[in-house]
């Protein structure tokens, strides 16, 4: 998150960092990514590390509640821990763990803190049109990823939208949104009004796909499950093109594979790369669901925030982006899978890209 929390009290933050043998002197809030907040911390020696203070009431994916996603969170994270020792650390950057084994700590009933390696390498931005190397690169991770046997505590992904209950009841009644909760209800209000139409036909789609997947009707050769990273795109990579360590691991899941690979490209070529490394074929019905549940997931995500009171921020502003855009790309109505040979669409480098303006890392 670009906005420094208010209500984290460094001091306790800082004290909390003992368990993992870390004293800094000098904590350092960084204003990246969004969803969780983080710090650098600095030690006497000048050594640093990776602190991240993620928000458990607003965990949808790991829980319906702070309660549930402390446990969804702690699963995530000691996946992530155990995915590193299987891959190495020239792969990933995943969170230490304390004395005790442990890779998630309570600072309040609301936050919890982890620890990662500080890495000095340059990081991607969401949204970023990787170039065929890179990109190749990042699909080749993937498919080194997805050959992991799934740890036992692993994540199992549930298709089902966390956020879907949020949204259709804003669309059956965009005035629920309180025009006195903050600069940007009002405007959803306009927005989800003048597309209605779409977003509901979409909303029905969606969920007739998912209960199709649910029921096992789609299954084929392609239905295969994997240990999925949920959201591999640039912004969660560092040196990409080079080193290509992914990072940022509460979404780990146990899911298809093309729940990572919709994100990554829509290349046919590095979508015949990874069947040759991993002897699995994308399902481009697969590759277009995703696209669209994150498309929703977004919108979910921005209609939590502005149905509740919020004040005009950068991380307002940002949410509000990621609305706008995806509501666009719903609104186009076309997947980047549903046309070319085998559902795959032909792309040039600009087509690889996602389609909405700014995303919510889940």
């Amino acid at each position: 998150m670009k906005d420094r929390p208010t209500d984290i009290d460094e001091a306790v933050l800082a004290a909390a960092l003992g368990a993992w043998g870390v004293e800094p002197a000098m904590l350092t809030h960084a204003p990246v990514g969004y969803g969780d907040h983080h710090w650098v911390a600095a030690d006497a020696e000048g050594r640093r590390t990776f602190v991240t203070v993620a928000d458990l009431a607003h965990k949808p994916h790991c829980g319906r509640d702070a309660a549930e996603a402390w446990t969804g969170l702690s699963r995530a994270m000691s996946t992530a821990a155990t995915l590193a020792s299987a891959l190495g650390d020239g792969a990933l950057v995943a969170p230490q763990r304390t004395d005790g084994g442990e890779t998630l700590l309570r600072l309040t009933d609301r936050y919890a803190v982890s620890l990662f390696r500080y890495v000095d390498a340059p990081t991607g931005h969401f949204g970023q049109v990787l170039d065929p190397g890179a990109r190749r690169m990042l699909v080749e991770r993937l498919a080194q990823l997805h050959a992991v046997r799934p740890p036992l505590a692993a994540p199992v992904h549930d298709p089902a939208l966390p956020g879907r209950e949020v949204i259709a009841a804003a669309l059956a009644d965009p005035q629920s949104l309180r025009a006195d909760a903050g600069p940007y209800a009002r405007r959803c209000q306009t927005l989800l009004t003048a597309n209605y139409h779409a977003l509901k036909a979409t909303l029905d789609r969606f969920d007739s796909d998912t209960a199709r997947i649910a029921s096992g009707a789609s299954a084929s050769p392609a239905a295969a499950t994997v240990v999925t990273h949920g959201e591999p795109h640039p912004g969660n990579v560092l040196d990409p093109g080079g080193r290509t360590l992914l990072v940022d691991w509460d979404t780990v899941a146990v899911a298809p594979p093309e729940r990572d690979l919709w994100l990554a490209t829509s290349a046919p070529e590095d979508l015949s790369r990874y069947t040759e490394l991993t002897g699995h074929r994308p399902d481009p019905r697969l590759l277009a669901y995703y696209e669209l549940r994150w498309s929703l997931d977004d919108i979910a995500a921005a209609l939590d925030v502005f149905g509740a009171q919020h004040p005009d921020t950068a991380d307002t502003r940002q949410a509000w982006d990621g609305l706008v855009g995806a509501v666009a790309a719903l609104a186009d109505g076309r997947s980047r899978w549903d046309a070319g040979p085998e559902g795959v669409r032909s792309t040039t480098a600009e087509a690889a890209a996602p389609t909405s303006a700014d995303g919510f890392p889940r």
